[in-house]
C-alpha cells in the first residue's frame, strides 16, 4: 500500500473518531422509569388538588415560587415553597423547602430543607432533612432522623437517628443515634447508646460497644472498645491507637 493510500486511510480513521459523541466519564442516573425532564414554561404560583389536577394544569412545570396540592405536587424545578398533603417531586433541581406529611423526593441537587416521614435524594441534599426515615446519596448538613433513622451514600454534618444511621462510605461529622451507627470511614465523631462500627476510625467513637477494623488516629470510649489492627484489639473503658 503506498505512503498516499495509508494517509488517507489514517485520515478517515481520525474523522471517525471525531465524530463520536463525548461521553461523561460519571453521570448520575434519574430514577427509573423517569420521564423527559423538559418543561412547558414556569410559573410562580400553582395550585390544586394533585398534579395534573392544578392550575397549571399538567405535569412538567417549573415552579418559581409557590406549589400547595392537597395531595400530590410534582414539577421539574422547584425554587421556592413546595407543599403537599401526601408527597411532594421535584423532576430537576429542588431550591427552597419540601414539606408533606408522607414523602417528599428531589430527583436532582436539593438545597434548603425537607420535612415529611421520609425524605429522599437521588443526587446531592445540601442543608437541612427532618423526618423520620432519610434516603439519601450525598447529604451535607443537619440530618434529624428522629424517629427510625437514615441511609446515605456520603455525610458532610451532623445527624441525628432514632434506631440509627447508616452512611455507605465517608462520614465527615457527627453520627448521633440512639441506638446504632455505621459508616465505612469515619472522619469525626460517633456516638451512640448502644453500638459504634466502622472499617476506618479518624476520630472518636463513644457508645456501650465500639468497633473500628483499623484506626490510624483515634479513640474509642465505652464497655467494651475493639480496634482489631491494634497491638491490644479488645480493651474496656478505653482504646487509641497506639
Amino acid at each position: 500500500m503506498n505512503r498516499v493510500a495509508k494517509s488517507a486511510m489514517f485520515a478517515c480513521a481520525l474523522a471517525a473518531l471525531a465524530s463520536q459523541p463525548i461521553v461523561a466519564q460519571e453521570e448520575v442516573k434519574d430514577y427509573p422509569g423517569a420521564p423527559d425532564p423538559t418543561s412547558y414554561g414556569y410559573t410562580v404560583l400553582a395550585l390544586g388538588i394533585g398534579t395534573p389536577f392544578a392550575l397549571p394544569w399538567g405535569f412538567d412545570w417549573d415552579i418559581f415560587g409557590l406549589d400547595v396540592n392537597l395531595v400530590y405536587g410534582d414539577c421539574n424545578k422547584m425554587y421556592g415553597l413546595e407543599v403537599a398533603g401526601l408527597a411532594n417531586t421535584a423532576r430537576l433541581d429542588m431550591l427552597g423547602l419540601q414539606a408533606a406529611l408522607g414523602c417528599n423526593f428531589a430527583n436532582r441537587d436539593a438545597v434548603g430543607a425537607q420535612v415529611a416521614l421520609v425524605n429522599l435524594g437521588n443526587r446531592t441534599t445540601y442543608g437541612l432533612s427532618v423526618d423520620a426515615v432519610g434516603l439519601r446519596r450525598d447529604f451535607l448538613g443537619l440530618g434529624v432522623d428522629a424517629l427510625i433513622g437514615a441511609y446515605d451514600s456520603e455525610f458532610y454534618g451532623i445527624e441525628i437517628a432514632g434506631l440509627g444511621s447508616a452512611v455507605r462510605e465517608d462520614m465527615w461529622g457527627w453520627q448521633i443515634g440512639l441506638g446504632a451507627n455505621f459508616a465505612r470511614r469515619v472522619h469525626g465523631f460517633q456516638t451512640a447508646l448502644l453500638f459504634n462500627m466502622t472499617e476506618e476510625l479518624r476520630g472518636a467513637q463513644l457508645g456501650l460497644v465500639n468497633y473500628a477494623s483499623t484506626c490510624s488516629a483515634g479513640f474509642q470510649i465505652g464497655l467494651l472498645n475493639f480496634i482489631m489492627d491494634n497491638q491490644i484489639p479488645v480493651l474496656p473503658i478505653f482504646n487509641c491507637y497506639f
